[in-house]
């Protein structure tokens, strides 16, 4: 018998699909990496016997990254993000997901594809056929082999119509997908690197562990500055309304609207109020009344839920995309990400509406609906993804939790009114003539409430005051005035708005947009006010301009728009996915080299808003080798900063940081020069040369306080001024085969070198090199002899001179040796710190020598 391979994207979806398609009769076991099961049973397959199992993913099994020594964020240039290699990493190593794929692949005939029918479901479908490609029996690209299932929800019906109709992966759509994650990662990556390491070194009140851009998030971003802008500068003006209230015969008052509306000066608006103030008349001379519609909703799409849910329901759209996917998987409702407003031809509206019909909630309106005959749906857009979202089975408020059941009551009463009449009313507009001026008196009454019995919160209200009066007819007025006014700046956008705004623009996919928006919340660039308006932080606000005055595009939304429209190309096969890639790759690589050149125009923001380093934090903890105190900045990402040495040093986060046991008075010989663990970037492992020529068990080692390079002992006062004006000096690996010193690199600036040739970079001894030992400033020595023992050239008994640059004194110094005949105590690396040779040497590689330092 045949065997089949099914696969989800989610464990919940997996177990529903296998229940639907074997009738509740397959067998379930818990998968090898415990978190998925696989599901068993027989059935038949183009028309023969065949063995189903059915398993999952977990979303997406691979996920993009770069290449090992590119994740280094130290070590690598961020321009060069633009053109590393990248390569495809498990995006849950946890759970084992290609292990589990390709264990359950071996040997099976076909695969059946049940991922989510969108872009990202088609992406992971590749992913999975990556994964067993080595195990199927047959080709896994073949047609023969390899089928799709397109579903929209998970009822009955739709699961065994999917399987009655399988198709093909879309090689295309996935493409796109591979695309966006590859710019998204490059571009992101890049300026995030330069702006957090570039600010984070210099400030210490930013308050955000990243300082980020995204070609989505950025723009997203900067609608919210931009309506911070306008509510800033906004001037508000003063203007006067003339207003005038008429009585009926009953007593009842009308209070009656300009037709002018408003004058912007008092002298003006002061005239008209003298022209009609002791007129105590107002003749109706005209009544219209004329019947108005609310229209019903079109088909419920993910935008439009995402908008309901942040301004109706109160909940943020990356939450209630979360509960509607939950909802999904439970077979409540039809697959959440859509674009389309319209019905299909074929859905069956009277099926659907007829499961509702014994709700407690709505069943009368939809009972009453169905009595009627339904209306047909107002015609919306088309986008030929997915049906609009329904309902799919009934449900009682007891069923789901708090946030799933407010969704469901959304989603069941949206499609309701979809099928239910428009709200129509009576509008009657009663214009007044008094004087010169005229005024008008509206009032609306309810003719068929419509839709709004089901979505209650749209209903009309009470019936407004509508006199019975005809043309001609006098009433008294009375309370002559003016009303001094001021124009209001616009609020802070909402969710909603935000939502909208990236629709209109472009700005992400419908899977995308919730994601964005809560990027901007999490990383402190906005934060979530009354009625969910997204207010910016000062840190949004700098970022956004710094943006705008460097380069504009990187934060208008016409960047991205154009972005999305090419890779919908390459989604339905109209564009390559190399030309597009290198095109906008190398543009915003272009961008990048622009941005990093300028960042001094973003950086003068940032000093006018943020407190440095320097003053910011605490005194905490003594500088392991300055030893003067470090500030402890709290602000995220915590950290200590010695303003002395220029070092900032990064703490564990979401803790809380304590002394333990320090030493009060750091004495010499305690700092992290002394240091002799094997990683530590500032231990004499690290910076130790040679030993010291003064004292028994010294070593001197390279402080690194460019541009004033020095050699000093870790443990006596012998300091050695090196290198004056060299841009960078580091102690190497290698040791000098004749002395046994660390060799040492240095780097000059073109215009400052100091080497031979102009050359601006060169490794060699220290001692041993002339080139080295003339760029060094030693104390002079003076030695003196008996007569009878000296070792002076020509016989003599005194000579002063460099220790380290007179030929004589070096014959008479071991100094370069001096490390080799310390006590193994004051260990090194190298020629800077061995035993005697007789005596165990150091380890080599970093985990003997973690052993040894701890063991």
């Amino acid at each position: 018998m045949k065997t089949a391979l099914m696969v989800a994207e989610k464990p919940s979806l997996a177990q529903n699909v296998a229940n639907l398609l074997s009738n509740g009769k397959c067998s379930t076991t818990k998968a090898s990496n415990n978190a998925c099961n696989i599901h068993e049973w027989n059935g038949t397959f183009k028309n023969e016997p065949v063995r189903f199992k059915m398993t999952s993913v977990c979303g997406h099994v691979m996920s993009l990254d770069f290449t090992g020594k590119y994740n280094n964020w130290d070590k690598v240039d961020p321009v060069e993000l633009f053109s590393c290699p990248t390569e495809k990493k498990e995006a849950m190593p946890r759970l084992r997901i290609p292990a589990l794929l390709a264990q359950e692949s071996k040997s099976c005939d076909y695969l059946i594809l049940w991922l989510d029918c969108d872009k990202e479901g088609e992406n992971i479908c590749f992913e999975v056929m990556n994964c067993v490609q080595q195990y199927m029996k047959g080709d896994i690209f073949s047609p023969l082999v390899t089928y799709r299932a397109k579903f929209s929800a998970i009822t009955e019906k739709d699961i065994k119509a999917a399987m009655l109709n399988l198709g093909r992966p879309n090689e295309n759509e996935s493409r796109s997908v591979d695309a966006r994650q590859e710019l998204d990662l490059r571009i992101g990556c890049a300026f995030t690197r330069f702006q957090t390491k570039y600010f984070q070194g210099r400030y210490g009140d930013l308050d955000a562990s990243l300082i980020s851009y995204g070609p989505c998030q950025t723009p997203t971003l900067g609608f919210c500055v931009q309506r911070h802008d306008e509510i800033q500068t906004f001037k508000p003006e003063t203007y006067w309304v003339l207003r005038v209230t008429a009585s009926t015969s009953e007593g009842r008052e009308l209070p009656l609207e300009w037709k002018r509306v408003r004058s912007f000066e008092k002298d003006i608006a002061n005239m008209f109020l003298a022209g009609i103030k002791e007129i105590k008349e107002a003749v109706v001379v005209n009544i219209q009344a004329k019947e108005k519609v609310k229209p019903r909703p079109v088909a419920l799409n993910t935008v439009e839920l995402m908008r309901v849910a942040s301004a109706g329901l109160g909940m943020g759209p990356h939450h209630a995309m979360q509960v509607a996917e939950r909802l999904y998987t439970q077979g409540y409702i039809s697959y959440p990400r859509t674009e389309t407003t319209s019905y299909p031809e074929n859905y069956d509206l009277m099926g659907t509406l007829r499961q509702q019909q014994n709700s407690n909630k709505w069943g009368a309106e939809v009972r009453a609906i169905i009595a009627n005959g339904i209306n047909r749906p107002k015609k919306g857009h088309d986008a030929g993804d997915h049906p609009p979202i329904t309902p799919m089975r009934p449900a009682v408020e007891s069923d789901l939790e708090g946030d799933a059941w407010r969704i469901y009551d959304y989603v069941t009463r949206h499609f309701i009114a979809t099928l239910s009449r428009d709200c129509k009313y009576l509008s009657t507009a009663i214009t007044f003539q008094i004087g010169s001026e005229t005024f008008k008196y509206t009032g609306n009454t309810l003719v068929d409430a419509g839709y709004t019995e089901i979505m209650h919160w749209q209903a009309f209200g009470k019936d407004e005051f509508v006199p019975l009066l005809n043309v001609d007819d006098v009433l008294r007025a009375h309370d002559h005035r003016l009303v001094e006014c001021q124009t209001s700046p616009p609020d802070y956008l909402t969710e909603s708005e935000v939502i909208t705004l990236m629709e209109k623009h472009g700005i992400g996919t419908d899977a995308s947009i919730p994601v964005h928006i809560n990027n901007i919340c999490q990383r402190n660039y906005v934060t979530v006010g009354s009625g969910r308006r997204l207010v910016p932080t000062n840190l949004g606000i700098v970022l956004v301009h710094g943006y705008q005055k460097i380069d504009p595009e990187l934060v208008l939304p016409t960047m991205r728009s154009a972005l999305e429209e090419q890779l919908n190309l390459i989604a339905i096969g109209r564009a390559d996915f190399h030309a597009v890639l290198t095109h906008t790759t190398e543009i915003f690589r272009r961008k990048f080299q622009y941005f990093v050149r300028s960042i001094e125009a973003m950086d003068q923001l940032f000093e006018v808003n943020f407190s440095s380093l320097k003053t910011s934090g605490k005194a905490l903890s003594r500088c392991g080798k300055c030893r003067r105190y470090m500030r402890y900045i709290q602000a995220k990402p915590a950290r200590l900063h010695c303003s002395h040495c220029d070092d900032t040093y990064g703490l564990p986060q979401n803790g809380t940081v304590r002394i333990y046991r320090e030493l009060k008075d750091m004495k010499k010989g305690f700092g992290c020069n002394s240091c002799t663990h094997p990683t530590c970037p500032y231990g004499v492992n690290s910076t130790g040369v040679s030993g010291c020529v003064e004292c028994e068990s010294g070593v001197l080692v390279l402080d690194p306080s460019a541009p004033k390079w020095k050699l000093a002992c870790n443990r006596c006062d012998v300091i050695i001024n090196v290198f004056e004006d060299a841009t960078r000096v580091t102690v190497c690996d290698t040791a000098c085969s004749a002395c046994g010193a660390q060799q040492v690199t240095v780097e000059y600036r073109a215009e400052r070198t100091r080497l031979p040739a102009a050359i601006t970079e060169m490794t060699a001894c220290l001692y041993c090199e002339p080139t080295f030992s003339a760029l060094c400033g030693t104390q002079q020595v003076t030695v003196e002899y008996r007569a009878e023992r000296t070792r002076l050239p020509a016989a003599i008994t005194e000579m002063t001179a460099c220790l380290y640059c007179e030929p004589t004194f070096s014959a008479l110094v071991e100094k370069h040796r001096a490390v080799a005949s310390r006590a193994a105590v004051s260990r090194g690396r190298g020629g800077r710190a061995r035993g005697n040779k007789h005596k165990n040497k150091q380890p080599k590689d970093k985990m003997a020598q973690l052993a040894a330092y701890f063991v």
